[in-house]
């Protein structure tokens, strides 16, 4: 077991920079990290020296010791203690519940996923299922909450800065985020966030935006949310409000805030009720209780004329709503991220042809995630890395020394 204690402040800078490039390095030398941070060699091995006695280096075996001397003063070799805590990212959605726990490098340890009972979404139910599930993942991985170093978490509602929601007509958000700041506030650095913000997160470290500082991820499968990106940022608003697609219900053309997989099952059941659909068609063919967004799309792809009909309409909706995102944020890319992502081929080729050519601004490149349904617990993870980073030499671990 981990034990997390904060320590005293101020610190050499060579620590930070020492650390930094540890996170990233396989072992090294201090001539390896000097030449990577610039500093002198005392001054690295000093850092390196008190970075072990921190708990967050381990200093490994020398050359001769390994059985690879030659000759000369074998040199130190030092690497992250990896193993030193863990990271907690959860999605914790409207239905499904993600808990992934893993190392300082962000290597996988354990996973926990949970389904929740709509009938019981009360927010206090809800806020003992996502600790619950934490605990078995952490239970799992061997490890307990004094291990934990950080937690993200992402939520289908906006979230200020103080990881709190605003208040909701019906209470939704409130029981999306039943105040998971405060019941988190046992991990040394806590996040709670925006899921489409998270997503966006996971789109620009290892996903279809890596390297671009100006994109939106779209969460389109049951209900739209963007996570939006500018100049690098992710936007927040004062009430955690950006990427809310409330404003949609008022665009001609797209109506509501429905995901595009809602709007195609809606949309296929409607021309089954209508008898509009090919007599023997295998849209026709699908009993009603079983046509959801993801039939729809699937009979699409494998060429039904009727499921192709209802995904040219999707898609031209899903045209409308990346011009008018365009226009609000003027991103270089909107990526169509979330479980949807992994059958909506046939959708944004629809987009494409539907995107509008006399925009003001040009418009957005649109592209499809490949990091399917958990690009939201990556997003957390990612993001619970940052905070890692940014602040491990704030805390003392119980590998330290003394």
């Amino acid at each position: 077991m981990t034990t997390l204690i904060p320590t005293a402040a101020p610190r050499p800078a060579s620590l930070d920079a020492v650390l930094a490039y540890a996170w990233d390095a396989a072992d090294f030398t201090a001539t390896d990290a000097m030449e990577a941070t610039g500093l002198t060699r005392t001054t690295a091995i000093d850092a390196m020296d008190a970075l072990v006695e921190l708990g967050l280096l381990r200093e490994l075996p020398n050359a001769r010791e390994a059985g690879s001397y030659r000759k000369g003063r074998p040199a130190r070799r030092f690497e992250l203690r990896d193993d030193a805590a863990v990271l907690v990212g959860v999605d914790a959605g409207h239905v499904h519940v993600t808990v992934v726990v893993t190392d300082l490098r962000s290597r996988p340890l354990a996973t926990q996923r949970r389904t929740l009972e709509l009938d019981r979404d009360d927010g206090a139910t809800r806020r003992a299922l996502i600790l619950a599930a934490i605990d078995d993942a952490l239970g799992t991985a061997h490890k307990d909450r004094a291990d934990v170093l950080a937690v993200c978490i992402g939520v289908p509602a906006p979230v200020n800065s103080l990881g709190r929601s605003p208040r909701h007509p019906t209470g939704f958000w409130a029981r999306m985020n039943p105040d998971l700041i405060d019941a988190l506030a046992w991990a040394p650095l806590v996040r709670v966030d925006n899921d489409a913000s998270l997503a966006a997160v996971a789109e620009g470290t290892i996903g279809a935006a890596a390297g671009c500082r100006d994109y939106i991820a779209l969460l389109a499968g049951a209900r739209l949310g963007a996570g939006v990106v500018v100049d690098g940022n992710v936007l927040r608003g004062a009430h955690g409000g950006v990427g809310e697609m409330v404003a949609f219900d008022h665009v001609e053309g797209v109506g509501s805030a429905d995901g595009l997989g809602t709007r195609a099952a809606a949309w296929a059941l409607a021309a089954v009720a209508g008898g509009e659909l090919s007599p023997g068609g295998a849209l026709a063919a699908v009993p009603p209780t079983e046509l959801d967004g993801r039939a729809v799309l699937e009979l699409a792809a494998h060429g039904d004329a009727d499921a192709r009909a209802v995904v040219e309409r999707v898609g031209g909706v899903l045209a409308r709503i990346v011009s008018v995102l365009g226009s609000m944020f003027d991103p270089e890319r909107v990526v169509v991220s979330g479980a949807i992502s992994a059958g909506v081929d046939e959708v944004v080729a629809a987009a494409r042809r539907s995107l509008p050519t006399d925009l003001d601004l040009p418009a957005p490149e649109l592209v499809i995630s490949r990091l399917g349904a958990d690009v939201v617990v990556t997003g957390a993870i990612a993001a619970a890395s940052v905070m890692a980073r940014d602040r491990a030499l704030d805390f003392r671990t119980a590998a330290a020394r003394g």
